[in-house]
C-alpha cells in the first residue's frame, strides 16, 4: 500500500471537518468565561508617596489602611483616590503639601491629582455587581425619598444646620465645591444618599468605614444601628430585644466574621443572623445583593402600609411576592415551613389592623378638620393635634409594624400599638372639641429655629 501523499491528507483532514457535527463549535463557544484576578506586586512612585506621607501625617488612617484586605491586594490610596485633572472635586488644597521642603516626599515628581471624596462610581471600578445593586436601593436614592415625604423639610420647620448634624447625616448631603474646597455646609458626610460631585449616589463607608473597609464591621448589628435607633426607626433595639439578638450578643463572639463574600452561611459561620444577614448576604439559594430595598414585601415606614411597588415616593421595580419567597428561603436555613409561613400570617395581620384601625380613620379626621378650616396646613407641626397625627405613623406606627415584623414582642405591643391607641385617643378628643365648638386650633406664635430651606435639591428633581 502506498503511503498517503501531503495533499492527500490535507484533503482528508478537510472532509473530516466538514463532517464534524455544526453545533460542536458553537458549543466551543458557550463555555463560561474564566474568571480571572490578578495582584499587581509593584505600585508607581507617587503611591509609595501616598502612603510614606500618611503613615507619618496620619498615622491612624495609615494603621486602619495597612491591616484591611485592600492593602493585601495591594490596593493602595492612589486607587481609590487618583482623580482627572478636569474632575470637580480634584483637592487643590492637597496640591500643597508637594511644594513643601519639610516633607520627604513634598516634591512636584510625586504630584498627582487626588479627591478627598471616593464615591460608588469610584468603587465600581473593582466592585460593579455591588455598586449597580446599591444604585437601586432605597438606601442611594434616599434624599429623594425624604424630600418627598419629610414635612420638616419642605414646610421649613427646622434649620440648616439642624438637618445637617441629624437629617443629612444618615441621608445624605449633596456636595458642593466652594473656592476649590468643600463646602463646610455639605462636608463631612458619609450618608446612604450623598449626591457626590462625579453624580454618582451614596457613601460605601456608610457601612463599610474607612479605611479598613470590613466585611466583619458591616455584618455585625451596629452597622446598621447607627441610623436605624431612636423613637421613628428602632431597628437596632428592636433586633437586640428579639431571640436573634440574644443569641448574637451571646454567641456573636464565636461567629466567623471575615468568611469571604458570598459564603457567609447560617449554621456553619453563624448561629443566628444579623441585620446584614437577612437584608442583604447570600443564603441558601438566594444571592447577595447590596440593594435592601429586596426582600421586602410591606413598606412599613410609610404613614400607610403598602407594596414596596406602590410606595408613591420610591416605588420599588420588584415584586413582592418573589420578594417574600427570598426572605422566607433565607428564614428557611434556621427555621421549618409552619413557623416561617404563620409568622407572615402574624406579620399580615398587624399591617392590617394598623392601617384600618389606626391610620385611616385618623387620616380621614385629619383631612376633614383641615378642609373645615380648623386647622391650618401651611405650617405643619405649630398645632398640636398635627404633632399626634405625624407621631402616630411616625413613630408609635412604625414601631409597632416593624416590632412586629422582627420578633421584638416590647416594640410590637408597649412601644407600639399600645402606645398608638393612646395617640390615637388623644388626637381623636382633640379633633372632635374643634368640631363640636367650631374653633380653630391654637397656634404656637413662636415655633423655634424654623427657617430650612425649602427648595427641593436640583441635583435630585432636576432644576425647574
Amino acid at each position: 500500500m502506498k503511503c498517503m501523499s501531503l495533499k492527500g491528507w490535507l484533503l482528508l483532514i478537510a472532509v473530516m471537518l466538514l463532517v464534524v457535527p455544526a453545533g460542536t463549535a458553537k458549543a466551543a463557544n458557550n463555555y463560561p468565561k474564566m474568571k480571572e484576578y490578578r495582584i499587581e506586586r509593584s505600585m508607581p512612585d507617587q503611591a509609595v508617596a501616598c502612603i510614606e506621607c500618611h503613615r507619618v501625617t496620619t498615622p491612624g488612617l495609615f494603621a486602619d489602611w495597612a491591616a484591611s484586605r485592600h492593602a493585601s491586594a495591594n490596593i493602595t490610596c492612589l486607587d481609590c483616590h487618583q482623580a482627572a485633572d478636569e474632575d470637580a472635586d480634584v483637592s487643590k488644597a492637597h496640591f500643597e503639601y508637594y511644594s513643601r521642603g519639610d516633607m520627604p516626599y513634598g516634591k512636584a515628581q510625586y504630584k498627582i491629582p487626588v479627591a478627598a471624596v471616593v464615591t460608588p462610581k469610584d468603587c465600581s471600578r473593582c466592585h460593579p455587581d455591588e455598586v449597580t445593586q446599591y444604585s437601586r436601593s432605597k438606601h442611594a436614592n434616599t434624599i429623594e425619598i425624604m424630600w418627598k415625604i419629610d414635612p420638616w423639610l419642605n414646610k421649613g420647620m427646622n434649620s440648616d444646620n439642624e438637618r445637617k448634624t441629624g437629617c443629612y447625616y444618615c441621608h445624605g448631603t449633596i456636595l458642593k465645591i466652594e473656592n476649590g474646597k468643600l463646602d463646610s455646609s455639605t462636608w463631612p458626610n458619609v450618608g446612604v444618599g450623598r449626591v457626590n460631585l462625579d453624580g454618582s449616589l451614596g457613601s460605601c463607608t456608610s457601612c463599610h468605614t474607612r479605611h479598613r473597609f470590613s466585611v466583619m464591621e458591616a455584618r455585625k448589628p451596629e452597622a446598621c444601628g447607627q441610623c436605624h435607633l431612636g423613637p421613628d426607626h428602632p431597628q437596632i433595639e428592636i433586633y437586640k430585644e428579639s431571640k436573634h439578638g440574644d443569641i448574637y450578643d451571646t454567641f456573636g463572639d464565636q461567629y466567623n466574621w471575615n468568611a469571604a463574600g458570598g459564603t457567609w452561611t447560617a449554621g456553619v459561620d453563624y448561629r443566628a443572623p444579623t441585620c446584614a444577614a437577612c437584608h442583604m448576604s447570600g443564603s441558601g439559594k438566594v444571592m447577595t445583593s447590596h440593594d435592601v430595598t429586596e426582600r421586602l414585601s410591606w413598606e412599613t415606614q410609610a404613614p400607610l402600609t403598602v407594596r414596596p411597588s406602590e410606595f408613591a415616593a420610591f416605588p420599588a421595580k420588584t415584586d413582592w411576592k418573589v420578594e417574600r419567597a427570598k426572605m422566607k428561603d433565607v428564614c428557611l436555613q434556621c427555621h421549618g415551613n409552619a413557623w416561617v409561613d404563620d409568622f407572615y400570617v402574624d406579620f399580615d395581620k398587624a399591617v392590617e389592623e394598623y392601617n384600618e384601625k389606626y391610620y385611616k380613620p385618623a387620616k380621614t379626621m385629619l383631612d376633614d378638620l383641615y378642609a373645615k378650616k380648623l386647622l391650618d396646613n401651611t405650617t405643619v407641626f405649630d398645632e398640636e393635634l398635627e404633632v399626634e397625627f405625624y407621631e402616630l405613623w411616625h413613630h408609635e406606627g412604625r414601631r409597632a409594624r416593624m416590632g412586629s415584623m422582627m420578633m421584638a414582642p416590647d416594640y410590637a405591643w408597649w412601644h407600639g400599638f399600645y402606645e398608638c391607641k393612646h395617640r390615637f385617643n388623644r388626637f381623636m378628643e382633640g379633633a372632635r372639641e374643634l368640631i363640636k365648638h367650631n374653633t380653630p386650633a391654637y397656634r404656637y406664635p413662636d415655633f423655634p429655629n424654623t427657617g430650612g430651606d425649602t427648595t427641593k435639591p436640583p441635583a435630585i428633581f432636576g432644576k425647574k
